[in-house]
């Protein structure tokens, strides 16, 4: 008899201690759940606009490429201001790609791959020198909307960046400066886009 009043009392207590624990959490104030936001830059919609159907650069590029020009946070979807920050790129990307081959032309041979390496450099060289120089009235005619000429700059600093990329492709030597053509040339159409849709 006294096991059965322990067993039925050891029960009682197991029923109250869970209802004290279910009432407990019941009461309990509950935390309001944590919503993690990704910020959206403030280029992507311009860069959805001209990117998306693009078959010379993509959205990702496009955001990237603003996205790393401080003007763009103030820019909102003018795509003018845009156009005239791809073209300042384009500006920089150039020069500096001038500056690397420059380097590299010093530190090559004369023989074999070498020497055909070198000699699609040289090539490489003229046609960024060329981008370079014309850069300065291209960035003006950016800037002052002169659609017309302003396209012909771009696509011919487009179609430099292909030529430099090309001349190692066909003298099957790799290319040193790959990344940087397909930058430019990206630049340059991202530029032409923009000004398309610039008012």
């Amino acid at each position: 008899m006294a096991m059965a009043a322990a067993s039925y009392l050891s029960s009682a207590s197991a029923i109250l201690l869970y209802a004290a624990l279910f009432f407990a959490g019941a009461h309990a104030e509950a935390k309001p759940t944590e919503v993690v936001t990704s910020e959206v830059p403030s280029t992507l919609p311009v860069c959805k606009t001209v990117g998306g159907g693009s078959t010379f650069f993509d959205v990702q590029f496009c955001v990237e490429a603003l996205g790393s020009d401080g003007r763009s946070a103030n820019a909102g979807t003018n795509y003018g201001a845009y156009s005239v920050i791809a073209t300042d790129l384009l500006t920089a990307n150039a020069t500096s790609t001038a500056t690397k081959i420059d380097g590299l032309l010093r530190e090559r041979g004369g023989k074999g791959d070498e020497a055909t390496t070198t000699r699609c450099l040289r090539s490489c060289r003229a046609l960024y020198g060329g981008v370079v120089k014309r850069q300065i009235s291209c960035a003006a005619a950016v800037r002052g909307r002169s659609g017309g000429e302003a396209t012909r700059c771009l696509e011919t600093a487009a179609s430099a960046a292909k030529e430099c990329e090309e001349g190692f492709r066909k003298s099957k030597v790799a290319s040193p400066v790959t990344m940087e053509n397909d930058d430019a040339f990206k630049l340059a159409k991202l530029a032409v886009a923009l000004l398309s849709w610039a008012h």
